[in-house]
Order: C-alpha cells, then structure tokens, then sequence
C-alpha cells in the first residue's frame, strides 16, 4: 500500500507560513510607482510642460544675452518649480484616485510602499539637473560669452541637492495634508510669502534666512556656503521636510483604507 503525503507549500524565506503571500520585490514596487509618477493626466502634462519651458528659458537667455554655462543651467533651473507638483500627485494621487486601498493590500506595509514611491519622485532631481546642462550645453558653445565654461562639478552637486530638496517639500506636503490642490497652493504661495515676510523688517528677514527653503538652498548653486548656512538650510529642512513627512507618514499609517 503506497502511502499518501500531503503536499506542502514551500517557504522561501524564513518566517513565512505556508499559504503566506510572498513578499513584493522592492524594485518592482519602485518599478510599478515610477509608471504611476507619469500615469495620471496631470502629470502627462507636466512632464510635457517642464521641458519645453526650460528649453525656452535657455533659448530666450542666450538670445538676450552672451550668458554662460553657469547662468544659462541657473535659467533652465527656472521650469523646475513644477517639479515638486508631480511629487505632490504621486503621493496624493492613491487617495484621489481610490487607489490606496489596491495599493496597501498588495504591499500591507504602508512605509515599505512609501519608500518606493519616494524612489522615482526623487530621482527626478538627478534627471532635472542631467536635463538642464544637457540643455545649456549647447546653447552655451553657440552663444556662450567668454570664458563661458566656468561650472564646477560641486555646484552641479549642490543644484541636484537642490532639485531633491524642492522634491522632498513637495513630498512633505503631499503626505501630510493628503489634499493635491491644497497642497500645490501651499507651495506655490510660500515663496511669495516667504518674500513678503523678508521685507518686514530686520526680524523677518531673520526669519526667512532660517525658514525659507528658497533662501536657504540658494548657496548650494551660488558657491556662497558657511557654517552658517549650513545650519539655516538644516533648520528650514527639519521645518518644511522632516517634520511634515514624519507626521504624515504616522498619519498614512494610522488612516483608514476605503
């Protein structure tokens, strides 16, 4: 008499029952939210829009003046305040959309999920900067002044610090207030705001040198980096990016999915 043996699921990794789902490969989360960071209309529409809106500033630039590289990859830089929007979307665009509740059953670990969403928003600051000296470069051996090669590798360095830091806000904001149109209008203002509060005084123009992203980044391209400055751009990050992402991060923890 042949006996009989059950049949047994196998477990692959250590710690999962049998019949357990296996684990989602992180690159392939990052692979699905990087198709998702272009999905959507809006984003379509950006994408489109940020380029040729950077190729026309350099255009127009170069035409108005002989300016070179290190002014014309700044002028590039001009269209890069969109970006942040996309990051916004792709963060508030699971709840928008009714999404999330597709997205946390295939990955129930909601900050695993959300770091690989952050992958592709991010890496659009490495590819912004890569796009504007792709742009500028050019431009600037057609119609370049004299001397027009003066970029140094340290101030592409701190431009791409720039373009993820703009990305980490607009991040920030998407998770904590989980509202796309209130938090792209928070963004856009601040800077008008934030220009606002300079003019007001030798107390507010003390307030923006430490809160203000805008000013406190700005020495990353410039060159014009202290100590100081280094503790201004510390201290507005923990204001517009740690602060916001950690709470918003609990509170996507904490919702509840529909």
């Amino acid at each position: 008499m042949t006996a009989h043996h059950p049949d047994h699921t196998t477990i692959d990794r250590p710690g999962e029952l049998p019949g357990q789902p296996q684990r989602v490969p992180f690159h392939r989360l990052v692979l699905v939210e990087t198709r998702k960071l272009f999905d959507t209309r809006s984003s379509k529409i950006l994408t489109a829009i940020v380029p040729a809106l950077t190729v026309a500033a350099v255009v127009a630039r170069a035409v108005t003046i002989r300016a070179d590289l290190h002014t014309l990859i700044g002028t590039a830089s001009v269209g890069y305040i969109l970006l942040p929007v996309i990051a916004i979307l792709t963060v508030t665009g699971e709840w928008s959309h009714r999404t999330a509740l597709t997205t946390f059953t295939l990955e129930p670990r909601r900050l695993r999920a959300l770091a690989a969403k952050s992958v592709p928003a991010l890496g659009l600051g490495v590819v912004a900067t890569a796009f504007a000296v792709l742009v500028a470069a050019p431009v600037t051996a057609v119609a370049g002044a004299q001397d027009a090669w003066n970029v140094t590798p340290l101030a592409l360095l701190g431009l791409t610090a720039m373009n993820v830091i703009s990305l980490c806000q607009g991040m920030a904001l998407g998770l904590l207030l989980l509202n796309a149109p209130v938090a792209i209008v928070i963004y856009l203002l601040s800077p008008m705001v934030w220009a606002f509060v300079a003019q007001a005084g030798d107390a507010g123009a003390s307030v923006a040198s430490w809160l203000d992203l805008g000013t406190t980044t700005a020495p990353l391209w410039s060159g014009g980096w202290t100590g100081l400055g280094a503790a201004q751009l510390a201290v507005s990050m923990v204001f517009w990016l740690v602060l916001p992402a950690t709470l918003g991060a609990v509170r996507v923890l904490r919702k509840e999915v529909h």
